[in-house]
């Protein structure tokens, strides 16, 4: 953990105080201001004097940030997405999380196909016919990824779930129809095959339930992902989506607690339909495929690391 003053600057910035203001009005050294642009500490009497000058308290100037871990995959996909590196890891599991899971759902791109869009952002579909929706939510399953790269330190919350689901059904043909609700719980019951889910009107309660209880575990591992993932999906919170919502949260929940994440191969859906019909009375067949896909994942990073 870190000392940081960032938020104080956030305020200077808002109330429109220039650096040289504040040291002027709390009478303190250019040399103290230099620490506190470093973020290096300086006396509790500074602090005092500019939450007096800001009227506010210490808590809305300073806060103590994690350390970042240039080691971790997290740091990784960030880099290469901020560098907009070609070829990386970044690249790879872009397209393999998108046409996997979207596959899984019922899109008919080829993996190929998904990849051309992600790299030329262009269709080239020659004279095949596609679903304009395959198109639309493998852009957006792109773009939610790298929110959930974005989000990813932060507590799993019901708005960061929404999120997720609204950029993945936004312009789609679903988000044309009011009911539908996109970004939002759904109205209308559905079910995942012949197993019913929660009832629009308990999806709140459950979903803020499930959070609850999930966030007030001592320590997030694999196998709480992996639950927390199972009942999101029994509870089926929107309308549509909610297996690719649900598997993107694992990936984020993954990098929040630095363990290797796993993409699903559509080609063992049935494995993972399996582990969640039956994971009530046997936990082991959708871990198993769980551990499976990680171990696939796991290949792949030992291959960019050589």
């Amino acid at each position: 953990m870190k000392l940081s003053y960032n938020k104080l600057f956030d305020i200077l910035k808002q109330k429109n105080i220039t650096k040289t203001e504040l040291r002027e009005n709390i009478k303190i050294s250019t040399a103290t201001l230099a620490k506190l642009s470093k973020n290096e500490p300086v006396a509790m009497k500074v602090i005092e004097d500019i939450c007096n000058f800001l009227n506010c308290q210490p808590g809305d100037i300073m806060e103590m940030e994690k350390e970042v871990d240039r080691t971790s995959l997290l740091y990784q996909l960030r880099e290469e997405k901020k560098i907009k590196l070609k070829g990386g890891i970044y690249h790879q599991t872009q397209v393999k999380l998108a046409y996997n899971s979207n596959h899984m759902e019922g899109s008919k791109l080829t993996e190929d196909q998904t990849r051309y869009i992600y790299e030329t952002n262009t269709i080239g579909l020659e004279k095949e016919s596609v679903n304009i929706d395959d198109i639309i939510e493998a852009v957006n399953h792109f773009q939610c990824f790298d929110y959930i790269l974005d989000c990813a330190d932060d507590i799993l919350t019901e708005n960061i779930i929404k999120k997720i689901h609204s950029i993945l059904k936004s312009n789609t043909s679903d988000s044309r129809l009011e009911w539908f609700k996109v970004g939002d719980y759904k109205q209308r019951p559905n079910m995942v095959g012949d197993s019913k889910t929660t009832p629009p009107n308990k999806v709140k309660k459950e979903m803020q339930k499930l959070l609850f209880e999930y966030q007030q575990k001592d320590k997030i591992g694999f196998d709480d992902i992996i639950e927390f993932h199972y009942y999101f999906e029994k509870i089926h919170p929107f309308q549509d989506g909610n297996g690719r919502v649900g598997r993107l949260i694992m990936f984020k929940e993954c990098l929040k607690y630095n363990i290797v994440p796993f993409i699903i191969d559509e080609r063992y859906k049935l494995y993972y339909y399996r582990g969640l019909k039956e994971f009530e009375n046997e936990h082991g067949y959708l871990r198993d495929t769980c551990l499976s896909a990680q171990d696939v994942y796991t290949e792949m990073l030992e291959y960019f690391k050589e």
